[in-house]
């Protein structure tokens, strides 16, 4: 499958052919949700808690006597049914992250690209750099391009004028190659690849391919 190269001035560079493994998948929800729901939950902090019984500071004094009050008997001040006692079976500090295996995480990422690519909401530009860290500049290219949400995935390295240039515009997220990930890419209207992001998305699938082939040779 054939798609254009263009530069940040949305003029046509050339066309350049994508392996249908990779960028022509159909798309399965239940692959993605999967996915998306795994981030979701590695992400969170899990930082959520109450205190036990030997938490709670207090006295350790019986209330009052065991008979005699007509009240029901009580052993400390601290207990849960006691105002400002401690909580039974409360949150806990732990983490939510879930394990998935690599084939689904794979398959996911490939289907999210696909997708973007299927709805027309993705670009391919030479290269992601501009001569100033201007923002003004930023929204101009931007304009030409005619993104107002969109991520963008360049190479190992970003340009930090470009980088810098984006940093006040909304709805603008950027990430070198090695943090391309589902959920940042279904967050924003269109995906922007550089030459060097779709070459190194390429590599990486092409390895993990052979890394396959050589584990069921064994």
């Amino acid at each position: 499958m054939k798609i254009e190269v263009n530069s940040l001035d949305n003029k046509k560079i050339k066309d350049i052919d994508l392996d249908k493994q990779i960028f022509g998948l159909e798309l399965k929800e239940e692959i993605i949700y999967r996915m998306v729901r795994y981030q979701l939950a590695k992400r969170r902090s899990g930082n959520h808690k109450t205190k036990g019984i030997s938490e709670i500071s207090g006295t350790t004094k019986k209330p009052f006597k065991q008979k005699g009050t007509g009240n029901a008997r009580q052993g400390s001040k601290r207990s849960p049914q006691m105002r400002g006692g401690a909580v039974i079976f409360g949150p806990q500090v732990r983490s939510h992250a879930h394990k998935l295996p690599k084939k689904i995480k794979k398959l996911a990422l490939k289907m999210a690209i696909s997708k973007k690519i299927k709805d027309g909401k993705f670009r391919i530009i030479n290269e992601l750099k501009i001569g100033k860290p201007k923002t003004n500049l930023f929204r101009s290219k931007l304009a030409g391009l005619k993104l107002d949400s969109a991520l963008f995935i360049d190479g190992k390295d970003i340009d930090n004028n470009f980088l810098l240039a984006s940093k006040n515009v909304p709805k603008i997220d950027i990430l070198p190659v090695a943090g391309i990930n589902v959920y940042d890419i279904l967050k924003r209207d269109y995906l922007v690849l550089s030459e060097n992001a779709v070459n190194s998305i390429k590599e990486r699938f092409k390895q993990w391919k052979l890394f396959l082939v050589k584990n069921h040779t064994k």
